[in-house]
């Protein structure tokens, strides 16, 4: 099974670039997607209606051209569900489980936090909440969780640490909570590869890409108990189409 997760900055920006086609031919059992800006109404019948997939999709309820998720997967889920299930956390379109067989597999797209000091809050809170139900669900069935959790887990995660260190997305706070996801479910590319040096994400106005000055802020997390059906994990930095590169999972 192989699985991929990608922030695309914008769904209908990117299907139309050759980037998106190279993804597809990969041909993932699972293709998890943030950032999507776009609600299922604005999209076309191609974006939505992959050959050979389902596919399914939460959106911001707040405003349009923000946030957003999708998952494209093989196999029909057992059940799909949206959000965290607690009305203030879920209006900006962060969330799709679906229950499987086998496994739930949770698609999100954390909060950047920003914004204002309350959306910062609001994400300190979103990582806790988002913690609690993956150990709940954990307790039916083998979880896996990716996404963009917008901030790294440790100085590695990112090319200047020492310049970055307190500012968003390397706060003690943020890293804090981290710390916990680490604790409790497996950072797949770190199980694999160690202390190897990738990054998923660039600033695109400092043309940062160019010089791989960059953070890895996407991830595939698993439960425990799958570390020893992981065949591959990886970071296809050499794929363009978003100011992120998509991360991958192969069982």
């Amino acid at each position: 099974m192989k699985i991929i997760s990608w922030n695309v900055n914008g769904i209908r920006a990117v299907t139309k670039k050759e980037n998106w086609k190279e993804v597809l031919k990969l041909s993932p059992d699972i293709l998890a997607i943030q950032e999507t800006k776009a609600e299922p109404m604005q999209l076309t019948d191609e974006i939505i209606n992959i050959k050979g997939y389902f596919s399914y999709f939460d959106s911001s309820k707040i405003r349009k051209g923000y946030s957003g998720v999708a998952v494209y997967c093989k196999e029909k889920p057992e059940k799909v569900e949206y959000g965290l299930g607690k009305d203030k956390m879920d209006m900006e379109g962060r969330l799709v489980t679906l229950y499987f067989k086998d496994f739930v597999f949770m698609n999100c797209y954390f909060p950047n936090g920003g914004k204002s000091h309350e959306h910062f809050l609001y994400k300190l809170d979103y990582y806790d909440q988002f913690l609690k139900r993956a150990k709940k669900l954990e307790k039916i069935k083998p979880v896996i969780f990716c996404g963009d959790i917008n901030a790294t887990v440790a100085d590695i995660d990112l090319a200047r640490p020492k310049e970055n260190k307190g500012k968003l997305g390397c706060t003690d706070d943020e890293r804090s909570r981290l710390a916990n996801f680490v604790k409790d479910f497996t950072d797949t590319f770190r199980f694999i590869n160690g202390d190897k040096i990738k990054y998923t994400w660039w600033d695109m106005q400092t043309r940062a890409r160019d010089r791989n000055v960059g953070w890895r802020i996407d991830y595939i997390f698993i439960s425990k108990v799958l570390e020893k059906k992981i065949k591959k994990a990886n970071i296809l930095d050499n794929m363009f189409g978003s100011d992120h590169c998509p991360v991958v999972l192969e069982f």
